[in-house]
């Protein structure tokens, strides 16, 4: 009699879990929310109950009745007297149906009947408030057709998911007929409204972890300042890796990139390459970090219009400007904060790539001196990647401007200053302390980042070269 009852149990305890799976139509909260009424309270905190429910008890207390019926009526009252009376039950098949075969059998019959008759679902029972009004929202909007002339649009948090899921099924197309430009843009679009990813990029022949490496109190000032980030620090084998995988559809960059004859070429261009595909900041490994960058940017600047934060390198206001630097205004390139396809990255790295190349098929690239960098990948070349963007057509309405945008608009410059999607930092951001051209001490509010201009890449007596001079009395340059 025991296993019965636990044969029972179990049953109705498997309807509860097909009941509570069972689906819940919302036509009563699309009702009042047509009406204005907000949905019932059950709607958004129903839970199951833990108890089994009313439909479920049914095979319960059947069982429990029938057991009960069999276990009061007296032995001598129950199958014997009918098998007395009458010959058809005096065969061997009915004899053998005694009362707990006959409870058997109810039981068999019960569960296969509930199975037949419930149906299954995984669909909550009762689904939120939120979906409700929305189904709310759907039917009345089927209700009231829009006018001709009105605009139909999913809401906003839809359609931004429209979007990315249509970016992420592109039909894959044939880019052999492309540009090296045209491979970038298709690759990684520009959104000038999304974040500012996460990141903080830097290059190094050796890893944090290694006990050489020199650069510890550096890169923990990032760190400090930027504890929510991925910090990492590419080493040259894991850079050419990373370039294969994520340029695989613009294989001349891949080319250009494995051709560059000397390593500081290939961290500069490691730098655009990296932000373009994955955005962030890149920064040299002798920089420090004095502020987090979210305070770059001004509080009255929305970060949805801003792609791209750039520092000044160079504001040397003399007439011998030229024996010390390449461009009259110079951007520096050893810290930028970037968001993932901007257009003045792609303009970079298509140059570097194309000159390269060039430079490969003249046979000129392995008799390539490092007094060049500068002008080939350095900040001279970023910066009139830079200039170029200003005064591009295709980005800016140049129709009411009064001429070009050149080193005038910035020279001098102390605070932030915003041309479309770029923000530009005045020197004291990125070159405090360096005691000339109206760079400001580190401890100046507009100090972010200090660079300890330790050139690795140039020759020992080419090294703190302002320094020396500034020890002299001398307006010393600043030094890449």
């Amino acid at each position: 009699m025991g296993n019965i009852l636990q044969a029972a149990f179990l049953i109705s305890s498997q309807k509860t879990v097909v009941a509570s799976s069972v689906p819940y139509l919302p036509e009563v909260a699309t009702r009042k929310a047509r009406q204005g009424k907000a949905p019932s309270k059950n709607l958004s905190t129903f839970h199951p109950s833990p108890f089994v429910s009313r439909p479920s008890l049914l095979p319960l207390f059947f069982i429990l009745g029938i057991s009960l019926l069999i276990n009061e009526t007296p032995k001598k009252l129950r199958l014997r007297p009918y098998l007395a009376t009458s010959p058809s039950l005096r065969s061997p098949v009915v004899a053998m149906i005694n009362s707990r075969r006959a409870v058997l059998a109810a039981v068999f019959i019960l569960t296969v009947f509930f199975l037949l008759t419930r149906t299954h679902s995984s669909t909550p029972i009762v689904p939120a408030a939120k979906d409700a009004a929305a189904a709310a929202t759907a039917d009345a909007s089927k209700s009231e057709a829009p006018a001709s002339n009105q605009a139909v649009s999913p809401p906003p948090e839809e359609q931004k998911q429209m979007e990315v899921k249509e970016r992420r099924t592109r039909p894959r197309i044939d880019m052999s007929g492309m540009t090296t430009s045209e491979k970038l843009e298709y690759a990684y679009p520009y959104d000038v409204t999304i974040k500012f990813p996460a990141y903080i990029w830097q290059t190094w022949k050796q890893s944090p972890d290694q006990g050489d490496f020199q650069f510890k109190d550096h890169h923990a000032s990032w760190r400090e300042e930027h504890p929510e980030f991925v910090h990492e620090v590419v080493t040259d084998d894991v850079a050419i890796n990373l370039i294969s995988m994520l340029y695989a559809t613009a294989p001349e960059v891949i080319d250009a990139y494995r051709s560059l004859p000397i390593p500081v070429l290939k961290a500069d261009f490691f730098r655009y390459l990296i932000l373009y595909a994955r955005g962030g900041i890149y920064t040299d490994i002798d920089t420090y970090a004095i502020q987090s960058s979210v305070k770059w940017l001004p509080a009255q600047i929305p970060r949805d219009t801003v792609g791209l934060v750039i520092g000044i390198e160079a504001d040397p206001d003399r007439p011998d400007w030229a024996q010390w630097y390449s461009r009259r205004i110079q951007f520096c390139q050893w810290t930028i904060q970037a968001k993932p396809g901007h257009p003045v990255l792609r303009d970079i790295i298509t140059r570097i790539t194309k000159q390269t190349l060039d430079l490969k098929q003249q046979g000129k690239l392995e008799k390539f001196l490092d007094r060049n960098v500068v002008e080939f990948t350095g900040p001279a070349v970023w910066t009139d990647a830079i200039m170029a963007y200003f005064n591009d057509p295709r980005f800016f309405d140049m129709s009411g401007s009064k001429g070009p945008i050149d080193y005038k608009n910035f020279t001098g410059m102390e605070t932030s200053k915003r041309v479309g999607d770029v923000v530009v930092l005045p020197i004291t951001s990125f070159s405090p302390g360096v005691g000339q051209m109206g760079a400001k001490e580190p401890d100046d509010p507009m100090a972010f980042v200090k660079h300890d201009f330790e050139g690795t890449w140039k020759p020992e007596s080419e090294r703190h070269m302002g320094e020396q001079q500034q020890q002299e009395g001398q307006q010393a340059p600043l030094q890449q």
